[in-house]
């Protein structure tokens, strides 16, 4: 064989010139948990509220520990809250941001149900892992110090409180009305929460039941929840939402006769006076009085 056709074998790089192409990879499992433990020590995130001069509350919504882990949705919300508080923090304000775990609820319960575990040992477990497995690792700067629990007593019997406050000023009662049931899940949910007819939770069929229900009667602050939307700083997409939650409209309301019950009459409201001869029906809702 001659020269120009001999195949030649490539020489094997030495160790030091793959680690000139290849250099170490980032350890970031060493590097993460050596700097969340040296923050836990030195208390870099917790704030003395006493001496604060500028203090700033940067509250996110408490997890319901009612899985088996948080998920990136989770996460993208917790990151966003962190960013601003860090933001604040270098502003110069003392940023204080507490975590804790909502297990109270409907969600908890099924959950323990489903798994065979009684909710206070499943809950105990499941805020272990939220907590140590996920919320540590992220690195927010969480004041952990502060960590609470819907479930003690020591913060539910303040909730408790504040439902007496609202009895005892006439702003809640108990009364019957028409509720979407979820056979599954065993719960009244909210209309939000009923997606074409379906839970938006398990997927089932919801029910139309009348059970005896408390409310809290949001509608007396109607007028001064309306004109406060106008001071936030929120898209006005937001703002329509909330404007059409709180549902306030201003109109009319009269009572007409019903043909061949002399007796009998049905309220009737309306946002147009105006058209009332034009009318050619009038529609009731199924729970009409």
């Amino acid at each position: 064989m001659s020269e120009e056709n001999r195949q030649v074998e490539p020489a094997h790089p030495t160790d030091s010139a793959l680690t000139k192409v290849h250099p170490p990879r980032y350890d970031f499992a060493t590097f993460e948990a050596y700097w969340s433990e040296r923050w836990e020590q030195e208390k870099l995130y917790q704030v003395d509220l006493a001496a604060a001069t500028r203090p700033y509350y940067n509250l996110m919504m408490f997890p319901y520990p009612s899985a088996e882990g948080l998920h990136v949705g989770n996460m993208y919300s917790y990151v966003g809250s962190d960013i601003h508080g860090r933001l604040m923090a270098m502003q110069g304000y003392d940023v204080f941001e507490p975590m804790g775990f909502d297990a109270f609820g409907i969600h908890s319960e099924n959950f323990a149900i489903k798994r065979g575990i009684h909710p206070r040992v499943l809950t105990a477990r499941n805020v272990a892992r939220f907590r140590e497995q996920q919320l540590q690792r992220i690195g927010n700067r969480f004041d952990w110090s502060h960590e609470l629990h819907t479930t003690d007593p020591g913060y539910y019997r303040w909730t408790q409180w504040i439902f007496l406050q609202l009895f005892k000023n006439g702003l809640a009662e108990r009364k019957t009305a028409p509720v979407n049931w979820c056979p599954t899940d065993k719960t009244v949910l909210a209309d939000e929460q009923v997606i074409s007819g379906h839970c938006e939770r398990c997927g089932s069929l919801v029910e139309r039941r009348w059970l005896q229900q408390w409310f809290l009667k949001l509608t007396k602050y109607a007028q001064p929840l309306l004109d406060n939307l106008e001071w936030l700083d929120w898209s006005e997409r937001v703002k329509t939402l909330q404007r059409n939650w709180i549902g306030r409209s201003e109109g009319l309301e009269f009572s007409m006769e019903i043909a061949g019950k002399p007796d009998m009459q049905v309220q009737v409201y309306t946002t147009r006076p105006d058209t009332i001869f034009g009318m050619t029906f009038v529609a009731l809702a199924p729970h009409h009085p």
